[in-house]
């Protein structure tokens, strides 16, 4: 038997109210896979968060487990890559929306899905970076293979006390970029001017439409939130910039004008986390290993047990969360 989040909607009626809640499993309820995870951390991410409070159809099936990360010790393998004894790291994939994910103590998963975990980080320093942390890299990596550089002016992070807004900012100022931190928690300045932010911009200010041309400022963007933050943010990239877009928090529209693309050159170029090739994960988690301080992790993350994972989706809902929340599953 085996500890679980299970999300479940009574009836079958994929309209109708939805259950979750801590449960006892037997090994036999474990979907197909060809390599089987003890669990030792998994994470809880905004997606997690919908998918626990029911706030977005998140979960494609019932029941789910949801959990978008996970870390642990394989115990069994029936493929070549992976034999038991191995730690390996699973981010995305649809894990948590279409496959039973890390929010509980075992899993059973694809080979083709994981990662050897990297020898620059432990366990639990790996689920500190998660989904959101391995997602900053790939929009790092995209503005740097892009030709963004520092010499070229500030790079702007929107969602900056978020965990994928926190990691971009320490890969950023690693790679000697003048940061500037966009947040609605303008009383977490000390919090991001450690990380490495050197301007913090009040969230408000992009929250609204905007001109379709703004004063230039940005050599490039990492967008967490999608919208109007989006759009102004585009406006307002200089002369060949980028922006890496990644995520949604507050809206999936654009209300952006060809003009910044057109009369500016800017690329905006979108990141995709869930089902990016090993190729590109490889290398984002080569960045982290190599231009993340695993001592900035103590200060982005927390850890909690498996049972406070249920209640901690609402604070993520209410906007009362920063940083990164690691999950002890076996705590």
């Amino acid at each position: 038997m085996f500890s679980a989040i299970v999300i479940d909607k009574p009836g079958g009626d994929p309209k109708g109210p939805q259950t979750v809640e801590l449960q006892q499993l037997d090994d036999g309820a474990l979907p197909e896979g060809d390599v089987t995870i003890d669990v030792a951390y998994s994470t809880l991410n905004f997606k997690d968060a919908l998918a626990i409070t029911g706030s977005s159809p998140i979960a494609k099936k019932y029941p789910m487990v949801p959990g978008i990360d996970l870390v642990g010790t394989v115990s069994e393998s029936t493929g070549t890559e992976f034999k038991a004894g191995d730690t390996v790291v699973l981010n995305g994939w649809g894990v948590g929306e279409g496959h039973w994910g890390g929010l509980a103590q075992k899993a059973r998963l694809k080979s083709e899905w994981l990662i050897p975990l990297p020898g620059a980080f432990s366990p639990e320093q790996a689920m500190a970076i998660g989904t959101a942390g391995y997602t900053a890299a790939l929009c790092v990596d995209a503005l740097v293979d892009w030709g963004v550089t520092p010499e070229q002016g500030e790079v702007l992070v929107t969602g900056a006390t978020g965990g994928v807004g926190s990691v971009a900012i320490i890969l950023l100022k690693k790679l000697g970029f003048s940061v500037a931190a966009l947040t609605g928690k303008t009383s977490e300045e000390a919090y991001l001017k450690d990380l490495g932010a050197e301007t913090i911009i009040d969230r408000a200010e992009y929250a609204e439409k905007g001109r379709p041309l703004q004063k230039e400022r940005w050599a490039g963007v990492v967008d967490t939130a999608g919208s109007h933050t989006l759009a102004n943010a585009c406006a307002q990239t200089r002369y060949g910039g980028a922006v890496a877009a990644c995520g949604l928090a507050q809206g999936f529209d654009l209300p952006v004008t060809v003009m910044p693309f057109i009369l500016r050159g800017v690329s905006l170029l979108g990141i995709d986390s869930v089902n990016a090739p090993k190729a590109k994960r490889l290398k984002a988690w080569d960045r982290l290993a190599k231009d993340l301080d695993p001592a900035k992790l103590d200060t982005i993350a927390q850890t909690i047990g498996l049972g406070e994972a249920i209640e901690t989706s609402k604070k993520f809902m209410s906007g009362e969360v920063k940083g990164r929340y690691i999950v002890d599953v076996n705590a």
